[in-house]
């Protein structure tokens, strides 16, 4: 039996590549519903093509508000039948009535040691900060940004000499794991 489920990805969507991983290899019992993007152009709805995964991607630029964006994005969501929806690399803020609707049943995965460094720009912020550890956090989505309930963690130390692009490089495999187990 597998457990349907929608992703939401802006980017290159390495993390929807660990999700497709883990199915295939038949340690993750889910069906990919849908993947959704708000940039058409977004690598992850061209990964999720070639695996057979049925797309979507809307601009947000046509809508007259974020909620009316959100509204007809999780529609798209619900036709799917998804049960849960991962947001792997989804770089917009949610409206407040569509979390809710959504509660309990939407994850994401956030590259910081929740409750700090909420938003963008985590692992120039850690560095700035001289903090000795960083992480990921998989946490259930609620109407404050990156505030939700932490579902789990994964932690690496800060290396003498660490750069953004070197932490976020050491990071990313530790994420893919993370989200998997979540």
């Amino acid at each position: 039996m597998s457990f349907p489920v929608a992703v939401l990805a802006s980017g290159r969507g390495s993390n929807l590549a660990a999700l497709i991983d883990a199915r295939d290899a038949g340690t993750l019992p889910i069906t990919l519903t849908l993947v959704a993007s708000d940039k058409a152009d977004a690598p992850a709805l061209r990964n999720a093509e070639a695996q057979g995964i049925p797309t979507f991607a809307l601009d947000p630029k046509t809508f007259a508000s974020r909620r009316e964006f959100d509204e007809a994005l999780f529609a798209n969501v619900a036709a799917s039948g998804a049960r849960l929806v991962v947001l792997a690399g989804y770089m917009r803020i949610l409206d407040a009535a569509v979390t809710a609707q959504w509660q309990g049943r939407m994850i994401n995965i956030h590259p910081s040691l929740l409750p700090k460094y909420r938003g963008l720009h985590t692992h120039r912020r850690v560095l700035k900060a001289g903090d000795l550890e960083h992480g990921a956090s998989v946490h259930f989505v609620s109407a404050e940004l990156d505030g939700g309930p932490v579902i789990a963690q994964a932690r690496i130390d800060i290396h003498p000499g660490d750069n953004e692009d070197a932490l976020a490089a050491r990071l990313l495999s530790r994420e893919h794991r993370l989200l998997v187990a979540c």
